[in-house]
Protein backbone atom coordinates (compact mmCIF):
# COMPACT_ATOMS: atom_id res chain seq x y z
CA UNK A 1 0.00 0.00 0.00
CA UNK A 2 2.69 2.48 1.00
CA UNK A 3 4.38 1.53 -2.21
CA UNK A 4 1.35 2.58 -4.30
CA UNK A 5 0.84 5.88 -1.85
CA UNK A 6 4.60 7.18 -2.98
CA UNK A 7 3.93 5.88 -6.81
CA UNK A 8 0.55 8.25 -7.12
CA UNK A 9 2.37 11.05 -4.96
CA UNK A 10 5.37 10.56 -7.63
CA UNK A 11 2.87 10.99 -10.41
CA UNK A 12 1.09 13.61 -9.00
CA UNK A 13 4.08 15.70 -9.07
CA UNK A 14 4.92 14.87 -12.43
CA UNK A 15 1.51 16.03 -13.73
CA UNK A 16 1.54 19.72 -11.89
CA UNK A 17 5.29 20.18 -12.25
CA UNK A 18 7.19 21.49 -16.06
CA UNK A 19 10.03 20.28 -16.12
CA UNK A 20 12.24 23.02 -14.87
CA UNK A 21 10.19 22.84 -11.94
CA UNK A 22 11.13 19.39 -11.48
CA UNK A 23 14.81 20.02 -12.16
CA UNK A 24 14.93 22.80 -9.42
CA UNK A 25 13.15 20.52 -6.93
CA UNK A 26 16.34 17.73 -7.82
CA UNK A 27 18.88 20.71 -7.70
CA UNK A 28 17.87 21.98 -4.84
CA UNK A 29 18.59 18.31 -2.96
CA UNK A 30 21.57 17.82 -4.59
CA UNK A 31 20.30 14.86 -6.89
CA UNK A 32 22.75 16.80 -9.95
CA UNK A 33 22.13 13.99 -12.44
CA UNK A 34 17.86 13.66 -11.81
CA UNK A 35 18.22 17.15 -12.12
CA UNK A 36 20.08 17.39 -15.71
CA UNK A 37 17.90 14.76 -16.82
CA UNK A 38 14.80 16.77 -15.86
CA UNK A 39 15.90 20.04 -17.19
CA UNK A 40 15.54 21.51 -20.79
CA UNK A 41 17.25 24.53 -20.65
CA UNK A 42 21.02 24.00 -21.71
CA UNK A 43 22.27 26.39 -18.66
CA UNK A 44 20.52 24.05 -16.13
CA UNK A 45 21.50 21.41 -17.74
CA UNK A 46 24.99 22.00 -17.58
CA UNK A 47 24.78 23.30 -14.39
CA UNK A 48 23.24 20.27 -12.96
CA UNK A 49 26.22 17.86 -15.12
CA UNK A 50 28.87 20.28 -13.37
CA UNK A 51 27.62 20.01 -9.92
CA UNK A 52 27.58 16.64 -10.82
CA UNK A 53 31.07 16.19 -12.09
CA UNK A 54 29.96 15.24 -15.24
CA UNK A 55 32.53 18.27 -17.14
CA UNK A 56 32.61 16.70 -20.64
CA UNK A 57 28.59 16.33 -20.40
CA UNK A 58 28.60 19.85 -18.61
CA UNK A 59 30.23 21.48 -21.56
CA UNK A 60 28.25 19.73 -24.29
CA UNK A 61 25.49 21.00 -22.65
CA UNK A 62 26.78 25.00 -22.46
CA UNK A 63 27.87 24.33 -25.91
CA UNK A 64 23.92 24.68 -27.17
CA UNK A 65 23.94 28.54 -26.13
CA UNK A 66 26.93 31.30 -27.82
CA UNK A 67 25.69 33.63 -24.12
CA UNK A 68 29.40 34.91 -22.18
CA UNK A 69 28.21 33.12 -19.47
CA UNK A 70 27.55 29.84 -21.60
CA UNK A 71 30.97 30.13 -22.73
CA UNK A 72 32.56 30.89 -19.94
CA UNK A 73 31.36 27.98 -17.62
CA UNK A 74 31.79 25.88 -21.30
CA UNK A 75 36.13 27.06 -20.72
CA UNK A 76 35.67 26.04 -16.90
CA UNK A 77 34.25 22.41 -17.90
CA UNK A 78 37.43 22.14 -19.86
CA UNK A 79 39.52 23.52 -17.92
CA UNK A 80 38.81 20.83 -15.53
CA UNK A 81 38.93 17.92 -18.25
CA UNK A 82 42.74 19.12 -18.87
CA UNK A 83 41.37 20.47 -22.34
CA UNK A 84 43.38 24.08 -21.64
CA UNK A 85 43.51 24.93 -25.45
CA UNK A 86 39.88 24.51 -25.88
CA UNK A 87 39.06 26.40 -22.77
CA UNK A 88 41.25 29.33 -23.56
CA UNK A 89 39.33 29.62 -26.73
CA UNK A 90 35.12 29.51 -25.05
CA UNK A 91 37.29 32.32 -22.32
CA UNK A 92 38.06 33.91 -25.52
CA UNK A 93 34.49 34.03 -26.97
CA UNK A 94 32.96 34.94 -23.56
CA UNK A 95 35.62 37.76 -23.53
CA UNK A 96 34.20 38.74 -27.33
CA UNK A 97 30.82 38.83 -25.80
CA UNK A 98 31.77 40.44 -22.96
CA UNK A 99 34.32 42.35 -22.74
CA UNK A 100 36.36 43.02 -19.78
CA UNK A 101 34.66 40.26 -17.70
CA UNK A 102 37.32 39.60 -14.56
CA UNK A 103 36.85 36.23 -13.90
CA UNK A 104 36.90 35.34 -17.63
CA UNK A 105 40.11 37.37 -18.19
CA UNK A 106 41.62 35.20 -14.61
CA UNK A 107 40.21 31.83 -15.94
CA UNK A 108 41.88 32.32 -19.30
CA UNK A 109 45.08 33.19 -17.97
CA UNK A 110 45.30 30.33 -15.65
CA UNK A 111 43.95 27.84 -18.63
CA UNK A 112 47.06 29.85 -20.20
CA UNK A 113 49.68 29.31 -17.55
CA UNK A 114 48.90 25.46 -17.46
CA UNK A 115 48.84 25.02 -21.24
CA UNK A 116 52.32 26.64 -21.31
CA UNK A 117 53.53 24.36 -18.34
CA UNK A 118 51.92 20.83 -20.24
CA UNK A 119 53.96 22.36 -23.40
CA UNK A 120 57.25 23.04 -21.39
CA UNK A 121 57.03 19.17 -19.73
CA UNK A 122 57.90 17.57 -23.08
CA UNK A 123 57.39 14.47 -24.09
CA UNK A 124 54.27 12.76 -25.63
CA UNK A 125 51.78 12.88 -22.89
CA UNK A 126 49.56 9.96 -24.95
CA UNK A 127 46.15 10.01 -23.93
CA UNK A 128 46.31 11.24 -20.89
CA UNK A 129 43.87 13.88 -19.44
CA UNK A 130 45.24 16.17 -16.52
CA UNK A 131 42.03 17.61 -14.55
CA UNK A 132 40.47 17.29 -11.01
CA UNK A 133 40.59 13.41 -10.07
CA UNK A 134 37.70 13.70 -7.99
CA UNK A 135 35.49 16.60 -7.76
CA UNK A 136 32.80 16.60 -4.35
CA UNK A 137 31.31 19.60 -2.99
CA UNK A 138 31.22 20.52 0.31
CA UNK A 139 27.39 20.56 1.01
CA UNK A 140 28.31 21.92 4.68
CA UNK A 141 29.58 25.60 3.27
CA UNK A 142 28.26 28.41 4.72
CA UNK A 143 28.16 31.82 3.07
CA UNK A 144 30.78 34.23 3.79
CA UNK A 145 32.71 31.24 5.15
CA UNK A 146 36.62 31.37 6.09
CA UNK A 147 38.79 31.55 2.74
CA UNK A 148 42.43 30.05 2.77
CA UNK A 149 45.35 31.95 0.99
CA UNK A 150 48.47 29.83 -0.39
CA UNK A 151 51.96 31.64 -0.22
CA UNK A 152 53.50 30.47 -3.14
CA UNK A 153 56.76 29.59 -0.79
CA UNK A 154 54.45 27.62 1.43
CA UNK A 155 54.52 23.80 1.15
CA UNK A 156 50.94 22.02 0.88
CA UNK A 157 50.26 18.98 0.88
CA UNK A 158 47.66 16.51 -1.24
CA UNK A 159 44.89 16.38 1.63
CA UNK A 160 45.21 20.35 1.90
CA UNK A 161 44.68 20.81 -1.86
CA UNK A 162 41.64 18.76 -1.89
CA UNK A 163 39.97 20.29 0.88
CA UNK A 164 40.47 23.84 -0.56
CA UNK A 165 39.47 22.19 -3.75
CA UNK A 166 36.37 21.31 -2.36
CA UNK A 167 35.78 24.78 -0.28
CA UNK A 168 35.90 26.74 -3.94
CA UNK A 169 35.12 24.99 -6.81
CA UNK A 170 31.21 26.06 -6.77
CA UNK A 171 31.80 28.36 -9.68
CA UNK A 172 35.57 28.79 -10.84
CA UNK A 173 38.67 26.60 -11.11
CA UNK A 174 40.93 29.51 -11.04
CA UNK A 175 41.60 28.94 -7.13
CA UNK A 176 42.18 25.06 -7.65
CA UNK A 177 44.54 25.52 -10.07
CA UNK A 178 45.93 28.41 -8.36
CA UNK A 179 46.34 26.60 -5.04
CA UNK A 180 47.94 23.76 -7.02
CA UNK A 181 50.51 25.80 -9.17
CA UNK A 182 51.34 26.73 -5.34
CA UNK A 183 52.11 23.32 -4.77
CA UNK A 184 53.81 22.35 -7.59
CA UNK A 185 55.82 25.23 -7.43
CA UNK A 186 56.63 24.38 -3.73
CA UNK A 187 57.25 20.79 -4.17
CA UNK A 188 60.04 21.72 -7.15
CA UNK A 189 61.86 24.06 -4.56
CA UNK A 190 61.57 21.14 -1.90
CA UNK A 191 62.91 18.64 -4.88
CA UNK A 192 66.07 20.75 -6.10
CA UNK A 193 67.23 21.56 -2.61
CA UNK A 194 67.58 17.99 -1.86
Amino acid sequence: MRAVVVLLAVSWIGWWLTPEQQGMRYFRREQFVAAAESFQDPLWIGTAWYRAGEFEKAAQAFSRRDTAEANFNQGNAWVLLGKYQTAIEKYDRALQLRPEWPEALQNREIAEARAKMLDQGGGDMGDQKIGADEVVFDKDKKPGGQETEVAADQAVSDSAIQAMWLRRVQTQPADFLRAKFAYQQANASGDSSQ
